[in-house]
């Protein structure tokens, strides 16, 4: 990833190097600082700091990989990338935080900062949003899409949402044709495949679901599709989505004519209770974004899944003569 980027000289590094030490106190202060208002000024002082050091001559180049609490995610094209981060405002509440950045001819900087506004809205699946308006996930997998000539990047995020539950997130990132903006969202997830159809297209979707359970909710090569957890509530009681945990069946989207078509069963099987695989968590306990150890589990369970299925599809063995 980012692989058509300038190569940078050894000077270069060492600049770059030595900014990023600064900013590697800041951004885990943001999470471990102990007093809300050492977390909100290392976060202040983090986003000063990054941002000058982006201004300097091809930054997009340094991958920044000493900063295990910013998600960098490059697009198969890397013609940008973005940086996700939250800052924990307390034990219940985390505020995330972005920034885009695009790859420029000359090395300048030209950034996307990117402000969350879903504590403001009731209806965040309703609505194609700006940088400015964004609905704040720690993005963990992008997927490049194409569609009638136009690139869409998917996102795949997470939000500590509440002290009781958290939530992952799907939507489609594009680029105004006029602006040069990104538009997050847009009505391409559909469930027009489904036999109820008693869903609408959606803008984004998200699966929220109990505090401690583990989901999966990733894309999968292989299958060419995003596979994600059915959730169901262990206390039958559907209202409470803090009850939510993964039942062993599996959901999807299938990328169909430029939209994301949800596939009601992925495989035809349903594991007994306790076996459905759990993926990793997104961090780790010292609030670690872990992207590797994600994407590593997720597609070791698609696999699992795969051959459990294919084994129960493969006929018994005919018995030879004699056998007992």
């Amino acid at each position: 990833m980012g692989a058509n980027a300038q190569k940078l000289s050894p000077a270069e590094k060492k600049v770059f190097a030595k900014k990023e030490d600064s900013l590697k106190i800041y951004a885990d202060s943001m999470i471990n600082g102990e007093t809300a208002g050492k977390r909100f000024l290392s976060d202040s002082q983090f986003v000063k700091t990054f941002v000058r050091t982006l201004k300097i001559n091809h930054s997009f180049s340094y991958r920044f990989d000493s900063l295990p609490t910013v998600s960098k995610l490059y697009p198969a094209d890397s013609s940008f990338r973005i940086f996700t981060w939250q800052l924990k405002k307390d034990e219940y509440l985390y505020y995330q935080k972005g920034a885009i950045q695009m790859k420029t001819p000359d090395g300048s900087l030209k950034l996307f900062p990117l402000f969350d506004a879903s504590m403001f809205t009731g209806k965040p699946n309703d609505s194609v949003r700006t940088r400015k308006n964004w609905i704040g996930a720690i993005y963990y997998r992008i997927i490049q899409k194409s569609f009638n000539g136009k690139n869409y990047y998917t996102l795949l995020g997470f939000d500590d949402y509440t002290v009781s539950s958290n939530r992952k997130w799907m939507e489609v990132m594009s680029f105004d044709d006029q602006s040069g903006e990104p538009v997050f969202g847009g009505p391409m997830i559909t469930f027009k495949d489904d036999t109820s159809k008693v869903k609408p297209v959606l803008n984004r979707f998200d699966i929220e679901y109990k505090k401690e359970a583990r989901t999966l909710f990733n894309y999968n090569p292989e299958m060419d599709m995003i596979i994600y957890d059915h959730l169901i509530s262990e206390t039958n009681e559907p209202e409470k989505k803090e009850t939510y945990i993964p039942d062993g069946d599996f959901e999807g989207f299938k990328w169909e004519n430029g939209q994301w078509v949800h596939v009601d069963k992925v495989f035809n099987f349903k594991l007994k209770n306790g076996e459905f695989p759990q993926e990793a968590t997104i961090k780790d306990e010292g609030g670690n974004i872990d992207e590797k150890k994600l994407m590593e589990q997720s597609e070791k369970n698609i696999e699992n899944a795969k051959k459990k299925e294919a084994a129960e599809k493969k006929p018994a063995a005919k018995k030879k003569a004699g056998d007992q």
